[in-house]
């Protein structure tokens, strides 16, 4: 699917490419595929964003450039509920398309909001940092999202310790993790481009600054809720280790108390003579020193705390 929009205050759409608009390209068809092939694209861009683990970063080819970055996702996926997948620019001179192989809401989002407040972009050097600041705020959003299922997930571990609440912690860790290096790799992006526009007209350091503001703190966020994740996830494993050591004791006083009148019972079992074993009352003498017997064991190990 694609899309031509002009450049200006919010993004008017028009039916086909012109002068002073970008295309946008999301999850595209075979046909989008000759289109890019029939500009001229690189095969070798079109491929390189196909890669779900490509790292963001800038290369040429002649006269095109392209511009990778990491944007976030929510997989619909049990074992990593969210990830990162890549976003390429593509630009030769006045011609710039926006392409990404998965389906995303942040490029949909960036359209409407942008549209929206008609927010000024005029040249690819602005769209390109305005598409990295979307990242930003989606990062956080996500993040957000991570950290509610991360105290509902304790809310029911508190309740009762499941292994399935255990792998949802740590599925959320594999998440935070690609958050992290995802908002990374767009760090050291922003710099390389910085460093590309320099001595160009279309560099605007103040979007730069605050571009780099969304990252350092989506990243801080990253780093303390995967703080909190670790010290959890170390917290409950320490739990269930108390908790296997409290049932070892039970069990073994348990067993220690059962095996009193057990071993009285197999002495008096035997077929040889044994005191008292040919008074009337002997029975009842023995089945009160095993019971005494056991109690006494039951008292020391509750003094001791293994009940």
């Amino acid at each position: 699917m694609k899309e031509f929009l002009l450049f200006g205050k919010g993004f008017k759409k028009v039916d086909q490419w012109q002068d002073g608009c970008w295309v946008n390209i999301c999850s595209p068809t075979q046909d989008d595929i000759n289109y890019m092939e029939g500009l001229g694209v690189p095969d070798s861009f079109i491929s390189d964003i196909r890669d779900p683990n490509e790292r963001p970063r800038v290369e040429r080819d002649d006269d095109w450039m392209l511009t990778i970055m990491r944007i976030p996702r929510e997989t619909g996926d049990a074992d990593i509920p969210f990830s990162t997948v890549p976003l390429g620019v593509i630009t030769n001179g006045n011609l710039v398309i926006v392409l990404c192989y998965f389906k995303n809401i942040v490029i949909h989002d960036f359209v409407q909001y942008n549209t929206t407040k008609g927010n000024a972009i005029y040249n690819k050097f602005a769209l390109i940092l305005r598409l990295i600041m979307s990242s930003a705020v989606w990062f956080l959003k996500f993040l957000k999202q991570i950290n509610i299922s991360i105290n509902n997930t304790e809310d029911g571990l508190e309740r009762r310790l499941r292994n399935d609440d255990l792998l949802k912690l740590r599925n959320l860790q594999k998440s935070l993790v690609y958050f992290n290096t995802g908002i990374r790799g767009n760090e050291a992006l922003v710099t390389r481009i910085k460093a590309i526009y320099t001595n160009s007209e279309l560099l605007d350091p103040e979007m730069v600054e605050d571009v780099h503001i969304e990252l350092q703190q989506a990243q801080n966020m990253v780093s303390i809720y995967s703080n909190i994740l670790t010290g959890t996830m170390e917290t409950f494993g320490s739990i269930i280790s108390n908790n296997l050591n409290l049932i070892m004791k039970r069990m073994t006083s348990i067993t220690i108390i059962l095996q009193v009148p057990t071993l009285i019972a197999s002495l008096y079992g035997m077929n040889v003579w044994l005191p008292i074993g040919d008074k009337p009352w002997a029975f009842v003498a023995i089945l009160l020193l095993s019971v005494s017997l056991s109690c006494a064991a039951f008292i020391v190990f509750k003094k001791i705390k293994w009940f």
